[in-house]
């Protein structure tokens, strides 16, 4: 009895494997990352400021009002 062997056609791809421990680091910096991102545009102001005066709130201003953070 033969058989078939089914041979991938051109044009078609492998999907690639990553192992969840070479993945979890990254996506654990990126997202302690993009928090303080949030942190500093949205909430960098007032009672809750780390840094004293408006130094920060004037540089991510526009990034306030472009995502939708009342200021003044």
């Amino acid at each position: 009895m033969a058989q078939s062997v089914v041979q991938p056609t051109a044009g078609t791809t492998t999907p690639l494997r990553l192992p969840i421990r070479a993945v979890l680091p990254w996506a654990a910096f990126f997202g302690v990352l993009m928090l303080a991102l949030l942190y500093f545009v949205g909430a960098e102001q007032g009672a809750t400021s780390v840094f004293s005066g408006t130094g920060v709130h004037e540089w991510v201003h526009d990034g306030r009002h472009l995502l939708g953070f009342p200021c003044h």
